[in-house]
Formats: structure tokens, C-alpha cells, sequence
């Protein structure tokens, strides 16, 4: 067999997967043309018939409209134009991906739909506003660390701040970090390498975006998961991934906060009714800055009461931040 056969009838799906849709048809004699134009390959009609038979075996869903010219288009595919569409928006969406890798990645999930339905992929939502990070190696950083968690395996990196000039500080004096990653966590519109440190000795977040380089997959084998490792739970008590001791806390709210404590501990948050104005919420969450802060926003509508610590130091904070 030839090349020219060989590759027939990878060109000629090819060709039907770029090209046709349920409203787009290409005719046995236009697939003959486009072979010999674009590709140097001859072909003939029984030839086109026998090996879009072979793709369809293959399991390509192409479907035949005959006639005396036989019309050839492609059904289905992995992604319909909603799927697509979603995707592409989160993907247009991530400031944890720069705009330059955002753009090649849609780029490359346009072509899925094929090229009839480009335009109809031509997204209309605005996020050109967003701040995105600049670190252009996000994905083969993110591809790396999947590695090293499906493997079991330690990566050691780099990772960096930026001081007061806005320039990139490596943070432990330059030196690797050693992680036993477990997980990826996407929160807050950023992407968290979730593990056990080794400089830390304990569980610790890294921002992905901030990570200098592509980490490096280590010959060593994972610490071992603590016996208590729960990151739904983690994800739950962590506001923005800023770790601190759990505690059980009781806020004092307004009814029309109520979405937006749903929005932070899900539907099966312990609430109670205190009177036509006002509910009571419980839950567990890491004692943290960022926690206060998130309380803050909500003005007076949102009350600590207890524990009595955490009080005082909500109380504390609001004082020091005063000018």
C-alpha cells in the first residue's frame, strides 16, 4: 500500500471533522477535489465511499445524504456548541491563565466545533478588566504537578513575591520549596497547589501562577496524607486559602445576607431563626485575617458572637487598622 493510500482516509476525516456540521455538506466530487488540491492525493468515488465506511467503523458519526451526488457531513461531536461556549468563557475567565495562553487555548476549542461554527464561538462577554497573571508557564506548571500526584512523587520550586517596587522577590532566600502535593484547589479565582511542606512540616497553599518555574518532579517518594487529610474540608474552613486554626464561630446576621452565606458554606450551613429581622449561622472556620476581612464587608449586617477570642481579635484589627 502507498502513502498516498495511507493517508486518504486520515485527510478525508480530517477534512469532514474541520468542515461540515448538520448544516454544512461537502459532495463525494468537492472531497475528491480537496483531497487532490490541498493534500496530492488522488481518489475516486467508490474510493471516498469504501473509506468514509472505514472512518465511520473507526467511530466517526458521518452521515450520508444520497442522491446523485452523495452529501457528506459530521453529526456529532465530544463537545456541542453549548459545552464549547461554557468552556470558553471559563477559560477567558481565568486570572490564574495569562492573556496570551487564555487566547490560545479558546483558540484551539473554536476548532472543535469546526470551522463553520467559528463565529458562532465568538464569545460577548467583557473580562478584559480582570487582572491576569503574567507567568506564561501556568499550564505546564499545572501539568507537572499532576504528574508528581498521580506518580506519589515530591516537586521541589521556586516561588516569588513581589516588594514594595513591584519587583519579583524569590521567597526562602532562593531556595527550593519541597512539596508532597495532594491537590489542585481552584478558589477565589486562583489555583492552589495544596500539600505537605517540607520546610513548613505541615499542610501548606501555593498560588500555581506564583511558582517561578516548572517545578521539578523529585525521585522521592510523597509524604503520606495525614490521617485527617479532608480538602473539602480544608477548602470550607480557608478563606482564599489563608490557613489558621479552625474554630467554631457564631455570626449574628441580617435576613438579606443569607444568599451570601449560602454562597460561602453551602446549603446544609447550620441556621437558625432569632427574629423577623435577623437569623443565626454556626459554622467552622480557619481564624484568620482574611476571615475578618470577609466580615467586614458585610458593615453591621454581620455580627461575631463567639467565641469571645475571636471577638477580641476582630475588635483588635478594627482598631489597628485605624489612621
Amino acid at each position: 500500500m502507498d502513502n498516498d493510500a495511507k493517508l486518504r482516509p486520515l485527510y478525508l476525516g480530517k477534512i469532514l471533522y474541520e468542515r461540515t456540521d448538520e448544516e454544512t455538506f461537502l459532495t463525494t466530487n468537492e472531497l475528491i477535489r480537496m483531497l487532490k488540491e490541498e493534500y496530492g492525493i488522488s481518489s475516486h468515488r467508490q474510493t471516498i465511499a469504501t473509506e468514509i465506511e472505514l472512518l465511520k467503523d473507526f467511530g466517526m458519526d458521518i452521515k450520508c445524504v444520497r442522491g446523485r451526488q452523495n452529501r457528506y457531513y459530521l453529526v456529532s461531536r465530544e463537545f456541542d456548541l453549548a459545552e464549547l461556549k461554557l468552556i470558553i468563557d471559563a477559560v477567558d475567565a481565568c486570572k490564574f491563565i495569562s492573556r496570551r495562553e487564555s487566547k490560545k487555548l479558546s483558540a484551539k476549542l473554536i476548532k472543535l466545533a469546526g470551522n463553520g461554527h467559528a463565529e458562532d464561538l465568538k464569545r460577548n462577554g467583557s473580562v478584559e478588566g480582570r487582572v491576569r497573571t503574567t507567568n506564561e508557564k501556568t499550564c505546564l506548571i499545572i501539568d507537572a504537578v499532576n504528574t508528581a500526584i498521580n506518580t506519589k512523587k515530591r516537586i521541589a520550586f521556586r516561588y516569588y513575591t513581589y516588594d514594595a517596587k513591584k519587583k519579583k522577590i524569590l521567597k526562602h532566600d532562593g531556595m527550593p520549596y519541597v512539596l508532597s502535593p495532594y491537590e489542585l484547589i481552584w478558589d477565589g479565582d486562583r489555583y492552589y497547589i495544596l500539600g505537605w511542606s517540607d520546610w513548613h512540616d505541615a499542610l501548606r497553599t501555593f498560588r500555581v501562577d506564583r511558582i517561578s518555574d516548572v517545578p521539578m518532579i523529585l525521585d522521592v517518594k510523597s509524604v503520606k496524607k495525614p490521617s485527617d487529610f479532608n480538602s473539602a474540608r480544608f477548602v470550607g474552613t480557608n478563606y482564599r486559602m489563608f490557613a489558621g486554626e479552625t474554630k467554631d464561630v457564631t455570626l449574628l446576621c441580617d435576613n438579606d445576607t443569607m444568599d451570601s452565606m449560602v454562597d460561602r458554606f453551602g446549603e446544609k450551613v447550620k441556621t437558625e431563626l432569632v427574629d423577623e429581622d435577623h437569623f443565626r449561622l454556626k459554622a467552622e472556620v480557619a481564624d484568620s485575617h482574611v476571615f475578618y476581612a470577609w466580615i467586614f464587608g458585610f458593615g453591621k449586617k454581620v455580627k461575631i458572637e463567639g467565641p469571645e477570642d475571636m471577638k477580641a481579635a476582630y475588635r483588635k484589627m478594627l482598631k489597628d487598622a485605624q489612621v
